[in-house]
C-alpha cells in the first residue's frame, strides 16, 4: 500500500481543517436561513470573519509588544492588486451572481453545478498560472465531483442550460479566481489577508442587503451569524490560505473538496437527517480522491532561480542566508535572498517550488 509522506503532504492537514471548519458552517448557516435572507446572511458571515480576526489580530499584536518583530510577512505594494481581485471576484461578484442564479434555478440543480469550483480552480491553476498538477490530482478531482454528485443528486432535479444557471456556473469561477489570486500572495500574513476579505466583502453585501430593505435582525441571529462566519469563514480562510502557501492552488481545492461532505455527516449528527445510500457512496469517493491526493510523490531534478522575498520561514535546505540579528526567534519573517540552486527532492508546489515542467 502507498504510504503518506507525511513531510511533505503535513500541509494538507491545514487544508483538510479548512474544509471541516466550512463544512460545519453550511448546517448551521441553514438554520440561521429562517431569519435571515440569504444576501443578509452571507454579509454577516463575511464580516464575522473579518471582525473576528480583527479582533485576533489585535490580541495577537498586543501580546507580542510593540518591540517584537512579527512572524508573518507584511502585505507588499505588489500584494494589493491581487487581494483587490480577490476580493472582487470571490467577495463581490460571486455572491451576486450566485443570488441571482438561485432565484431562476432549483435548490439541487444549484447544489449540482457549485460542485464545479474546485475542478474550475485546478484548471485555472493549471491553464493560465503553470501550478504542476499531476494524475492522481486530476483522479481524485474526478472523484470529489462524482462524490459530490452523488451527495446532491436528485432524480427529480432538471439541468438544463439557462442564464439563471450560467451565473451560477460564473459564481464558481469567480470563486475559483480567488482561490488562485490568493495562492499568489499567501506568503503574508494569512490573518491579514483573511481580515480584509471578511471586512470588504462584509460589508458590501451588508450595504446590497440593506439597499434592498433589509433589516436588522434579532440579537441572537446577529449574534449566531458572526460567530459562524467567524468560524466557518474566517478561521477557516486562515487555514486555506496557509495550505495555498504550501500546497498550491488545485491541491488546497482537491482537499478543500471534502466540505460538503462534512457539512453532510453534520446535518445527519445534529439535524437529525437520515443517512443515506447516496451519502456512504459520496463518502467512499472522498475518501479515495483524499486518498490519492495524499498519496502523491513528486520529486525530479529542479532549477531554483534566484529569488528575494518575505515570508515566515525556519532555516533549512532553501533558506541559508544571513542575519542582521533584530530578525527574532524562528520561525520569523523578513526579506531574504535564495541564490540559484540544483537538487533533487520530493515537493510540492509551495513558495520556492513554483517551476516549469
Amino acid at each position: 500500500m502507498t504510504r503518506i509522506d507525511l513531510r511533505t503532504q503535513r500541509y494538507a492537514l491545514l487544508a483538510l481543517a479548512a474544509a471541516a471548519l466550512f463544512g460545519a458552517s453550511t448546517p448551521l448557516a441553514k438554520l440561521l436561513l429562517g431569519e435571515l435572507p440569504p444576501l443578509a446572511l452571507a454579509g454577516l458571515l463575511y464580516l464575522g470573519s473579518g471582525l473576528g480576526l480583527l479582533a485576533v489580530r489585535l490580541a495577537t499584536r498586543s501580546r507580542r509588544g510593540a518591540d517584537q518583530p512579527a512572524t508573518e510577512a507584511p502585505l507588499a505594494a505588489g500584494d494589493y492588486p491581487w487581494l483587490a481581485g480577490a476580493v472582487i471576484a470571490g467577495g463581490v461578484a460571486a455572491p451576486i451572481l450566485l443570488l441571482w442564479g438561485l432565484s431562476g434555478t432549483g435548490a439541487s440543480e444549484a447544489s449540482l453545478l457549485l460542485n464545479l469550483e474546485s475542478v474550475v480552480t485546478m484548471l485555472i491553476a493549471a491553464l493560465l498560472f503553470g501550478e504542476a498538477v499531476g494524475r492522481r490530482v486530476w483522479g481524485a478531482a474526478a472523484l470529489m465531483l462524482a462524490g459530490a454528485t452523488v451527495l446532491s443528486w436528485d432524480p427529480q432535479a432538471e439541468l438544463k442550460l439557462s442564464l439563471h444557471a450560467i451565473a451560477i456556473v460564473g459564481a464558481c469561477f469567480c470563486w475559483a479566481l480567488d482561490n488562485n489570486f490568493t495562492r499568489k500572495i499567501s506568503a503574508s500574513d494569512p490573518v491579514a489577508l483573511a481580515m480584509i476579505k471578511g471586512l470588504a466583502a462584509g460589508s458590501f453585501n451588508l450595504a446590497l442587503a440593506f439597499a434592498l430593505g433589509l433589516h436588522l435582525p434579532g440579537t441572537a441571529a446577529l449574534a449566531g451569524a458572526l460567530a459562524v462566519g467567524f468560524l466557518g469563514y474566517g478561521v477557516s480562510l486562515v487555514l486555506f490560505i496557509l495550505a495555498l502557501r504550501h500546497l498550491g492552488a488545485a491541491r488546497t481545492a482537491a482537499h478543500f473538496s471534502t466540505a460538503p461532505f462534512i457539512g453532510a455527516a453534520i446535518a445527519i449528527l445534529v439535524l437529525q437527517e437520515p443517512l443515506t445510500l447516496s451519502f456512504g457512496a459520496a463518502l467512499a469517493l472522498m475518501i479515495a480522491a483524499t486518498w490519492l491526493v495524499l498519496t502523491e510523490r513528486h520529486a525530479h531534478e529542479h532549477v531554483h532561480e534566484y529569488l528575494a522575498h518575505s515570508h515566515r520561514h525556519v532555516h533549512d535546505e532553501h533558506h541559508r542566508h544571513e542575519h542582521r540579528g533584530d530578525e527574532g526567534p524562528e520561525p520569523h519573517a523578513h526579506w531574504h535572498e535564495h541564490p540559484p540552486m540544483t537538487h533533487t527532492h520530493p515537493h510540492l508546489p509551495d513558495l520556492h517550488h513554483r517551476h516549469k515542467h
